[in-house]
């Protein structure tokens, strides 16, 4: 099995100056730079790239121009700013790859005049999350989702990793959870609270004879995979307007949530940088610059400071 995986790698074909942009995407989609990502940067990938090979795919590699991917460029933002941002990225990725290659190309991403991603800023409410739980865990098909949601709230980690974690990740008995983060590759180690704990038994009971610990309730090609990014955002949206909340609201935004509220309760920020991940303070320094109680706080001691003085 493996010598045809090998054999039909081989076949495809390797892209020259006067081969389209299609050929280009097809050589990275089964080179080693693109089987080294991680499964999640693997889906993100080839969703974007089907995109990327609709509007541009017919380019001639030699044809490539500023102008002809600033046209692509202006038809994404269209889809939001963010997202046009990571479609360029990713194409930026696939043209130094025939650059790598040896193929005598100008990539145009770098020359492209881009908007920058807006800052998103938007945090739950404690009676929003409660509100998404109560819902998704109400029915059977959105109990994992509910599950997915609650571990990304309650440890501050990303909502892609929730939905890969494994139950080898979770020490049950010691109410513990182990994570190599996805993103970085930081390594967590987090307590499990009793009410999570409870629910994560009974979620074991359902579905511990499989490796996920939040998977699909239905089954696909008789197993319980993972949800794919853009289906657990659609359940996501789902269950929001169920439960009569806000559009704006994200599952992604949990873990900024997450953090900002142990800013808010005065949490010291190398201890929060220990339940995120993040490689540096620095990197924590937008939950800092947005949080009203600890402008408040700082206020307060600084006045009272003051009086002392006076």
């Amino acid at each position: 099995m493996l010598g045809i995986l090998e054999d039909k790698k081989e076949m495809v074909k390797k892209p020259t100056e006067d081969s389209r942009l299609s050929t280009l995407i097809d050589y990275y989609l089964n080179s080693k730079s693109y089987r080294n990502l991680t499964s999640t940067s693997q889906k993100e990938y080839e969703l974007n790239l089907k995109v990327v090979r609709r509007d541009l795919g017919g380019v001639l590699l030699r044809n490539m121009s500023t102008t002809q991917v600033e046209a692509a460029y202006d038809e994404w933002i269209k889809k939001g700013i963010p997202r046009a941002n990571k479609l360029a990225a990713i194409l930026s990725i696939v043209l130094n790859k025939a650059i790598g290659l040896g193929i005598r190309i100008v990539n145009p991403v770098p020359h492209m005049d881009r908007v920058p991603n807006p800052p998103r800023k938007v945090t739950w409410e404690p009676e929003q999350v409660k509100a998404f739980l109560l819902t998704a865990y109400s029915e059977w098909t959105g109990y994992s989702i509910g599950l997915i949601v609650h571990m990304a709230y309650e440890w501050g980690q990303r909502v892609g990793d929730m939905g890969l974690l494994t139950w080898d990740a979770l020490d049950l008995e010691n109410s513990r959870m182990d994570l190599t983060q996805s993103k970085r590759g930081a390594d967590v180690h987090l307590p499990i609270s009793d009410g999570l704990r409870s629910i994560l038994i009974e979620q074991k009971e359902r579905f511990g004879f499989q490796k996920y610990v939040a998977p699909r309730t239905k089954k696909i090609n008789n197993v319980h995979s993972p949800y794919a990014k853009a289906n657990l955002h659609m359940y996501v949206n789902q269950i929001k307007e169920q439960a009569g909340l806000p559009k704006e609201l994200t599952a992604m935004d949990m873990r900024r949530t997450a953090i900002t509220e142990m800013v808010e309760a005065g949490v010291d920020i190398t201890q929060i940088k220990q339940v995120s991940g993040h490689a540096n303070i620095q990197s924590l320094t937008p939950y800092i610059k947005h949080t009203f109680t600890g402008a408040s706080e700082a206020l307060a001691q600084r006045s009272a400071f003051k009086q002392e003085k006076e």
